[in-house]
């Protein structure tokens, strides 16, 4: 057949017919940075009543700070989960609480993390075999999901989850002028909890979880890294007082690089590009979470989050120099001058937010799953609160290119 034949990548070699086969191992190297975005469409369930829908995204920003003895990557990540229900702000994500998690990676894909970090969820997947694959071979292997609980049952540690994954080698695909090579990946959990460990005092706690993965895995062998991935899932939480939740969906994810972009050359070389288009009250900083572009005395009507002509003119000279780093996710920050109650400040900075983030999505500098808000009310002034001048530079929008 002629689809099995460029399925299998198979060649002629000496007139006997061969499939090819490939070594398939993380690299790891230090100083090496990326991000993973992952998107999830998620429908919650409460004792099989239908509870609510969700959007979640999830962040990730990983860097390779060096290798151990035995040559596996030590990776520091940051992990950022934000949460909307269908509909809430146009879609648009506010930036959630950043969590750290330090952890090593062997060239196999096994992990070693301790009991202090939460993220990732998912851990050993995927794990591949020591030696070349050939498209159509299977393997198994042992992973685990380590959930947070903390909030909902008050468990200090992660929630793991053992399981056996089943794999396969599908073979190449081909996106352009990029191979990538495709992995089915599926397990199922089936797991019970002594419940002589908890203190019942507390409230309910998970007895028995029990659920399924399938994933599509896209892997980029010259970069030695999962380029993007499609999810299946649901996982059912059985709890002592007989509860049972239910999380089931589909999740995506891509693994890009990013350029970094908080250092003295770019801050000059955005400074130099603000001159030249004349925009003002425009200044520029390099920060803990990249380079940040602060537009002072940001005009809006009175009291509103509506965008004063001038400034939507003003923020379409901006998304000019936010397009030369287009892989780099947007957090857009608005902050008040100390007017009104702490309550009004908070909702009209993220609303000021928002608006900003919108009209930057409508013009197609980025789609909504890679720009984030953030309000700070009037809790973080650069000037003084006690004059015009000085609350007029307070009255801004931050817009971060996001290093981490």
């Amino acid at each position: 057949m002629r689809s099995k034949i460029a399925f299998l990548s198979l060649f002629l070699a000496g007139g006997i017919l061969f499939a090819q086969s490939y070594l398939f191992e993380f690299k790891y190297k230090e100083g090496d940075s990326y991000r993973i975005l992952s998107t999830v469409q998620e429908d919650v369930f409460f004792n099989n009543s239908f509870h609510h829908h969700a959007e979640i995204i999830n962040r990730v920003s990983v860097r390779v700070d060096g290798l151990d003895e035995n040559g596996n990557g030590i990776h520091k990540a940051i992990f950022m989960t934000s949460e909307n229900s269908t509909g809430a702000h146009g879609g648009i994500f506010s930036y959630g609480e950043d969590y750290e998690s330090v952890f090593t990676r062997d060239a196999n894909g096994k992990y070693d993390i301790s009991d202090k970090y939460f993220m990732p969820v998912v851990r050993d997947v995927p794990i591949f075999p020591k030696e070349k694959i050939e498209a159509g071979h299977k393997w198994t292997a042992q992973g685990h999901e380590a959930h947070d609980l903390r909030r909902t049952f008050d468990i200090k540690t992660p929630y793991k989850i053992p399981f056996n994954a089943e794999y396969e080698f599908l073979g190449t695909v081909q996106d352009g002028e990029k191979t990538f090579y495709k992995f089915d990946v599926q397990y199922e959990m089936e797991y019970s909890v002594d419940l002589s460990k908890y203190d019942f005092s507390k409230g309910d706690v998970p007895a028995a979880t029990q659920g399924y993965s399938h994933q599509t895995i896209y892997w980029d062998i010259d970069k030695g890294c999962i380029d993007h991935y499609r999810e299946d899932f649901r996982i059912d939480i059985l709890t002592s007082s007989n509860n049972v939740l239910r999380f089931e969906g589909t999740a995506r994810a891509e693994v890009t690089d990013f350029t970094r972009t908080a250092d003295e050359k770019n801050v000059a070389a955005v400074m130099e590009k603000i001159s030249d288009m004349g925009i003002d009250d425009v200044s520029v900083s390099a920060g803990e979470k990249g380079l940040t572009l602060s537009i002072e005395n940001i005009q809006f009507r009175p009291d509103s989050d509506i965008l004063m002509p001038s400034e939507r003119a003003k923020l379409d000279k901006i998304a000019q120099i936010l397009n030369a780093y287009p892989d780099n996710d947007l957090l857009v920050t608005g902050h008040t001058a100390l007017r009104g109650t702490k309550e009004s400040r908070q909702q009209l900075s993220e609303e000021r937010a928002q608006a900003v983030a919108d009209y930057l999505i409508r013009k197609n500098v980025r789609d909504k799953y890679h720009v984030f808000t953030h309000g700070m009310g009037g809790d973080a002034p650069i000037a003084d609160n006690r004059t015009e001048a000085g609350r007029a530079r307070n009255r801004r929008v931050e817009i971060t290119i996001m290093d981490k």
